[in-house]
């Protein structure tokens, strides 16, 4: 019988979930060391699926502690690979702020908190990265903050509170 493997350059993005989620809690349990760990991510984040999963996964599952713990060879892997990973990890930064924003203003704390971690285990990971890569791709986005939204199509654009909120949080990432 062949033995089933997936090919990360041809995983869907719920697929690369998936073997984010499955190798994260195999580190958890000790059964795979930080450097493999690492190794198995650096490959599967050099495709576009791969980036959007492995993120998907690792900033929004609250049970997931890779993130929190920052392994130095994860953080050695990310910033090889660092224009595309600075990129989407700012996305998500910008995101999880103005959701942070919205869901305090209906009042569902456990949406607000949720939000607010990712938004931390985000300013965590560019705290690490490449700091000129990270500066470019702010300042880019400062710029942009005006036509971005908080929809697929951008068609509900973020708000000054907001706006204000994404900026304090790039701030943020400096201290």
């Amino acid at each position: 019988m062949k033995k089933k493997t997936t090919n990360f350059k041809e995983a869907s993005f719920t697929q690369a979930i998936n073997i984010s989620a499955h190798w994260c809690k195999e580190w958890e349990r000790d059964l795979l060391s930080e450097e493999v760990l690492a190794d198995r991510i650096s490959e599967l984040i050099k495709t576009k699926n791969g980036l959007r999963g492995f993120f998907a996964y690792a900033l929004s599952d609250k049970d997931c502690l890779l993130l929190d713990k920052l392994p130095f060879s994860l953080i050695i892997k990310l910033n090889e690979g660092v224009d595309p990973v600075v990129e989407i990890v700012v996305k998500n930064l910008i995101m999880s702020s103005a959701q942070i924003i919205f869901h305090r203003r209906q009042n569902n704390h456990e949406y607000e908190l949720s939000s607010e971690v990712i938004s931390d285990r985000c300013k965590g990971i560019l705290r690490l990265l490449e700091t000129n890569s990270v500066t470019n791709t702010v300042k880019r986005f400062i710029k942009e903050l005006d036509t971005m939204g908080n929809s697929f199509d951008n068609s509900r654009k973020y708000d000054s509170e907001q706006k204000e909120f994404i900026k304090k949080q790039f701030i943020d990432i400096a201290h």
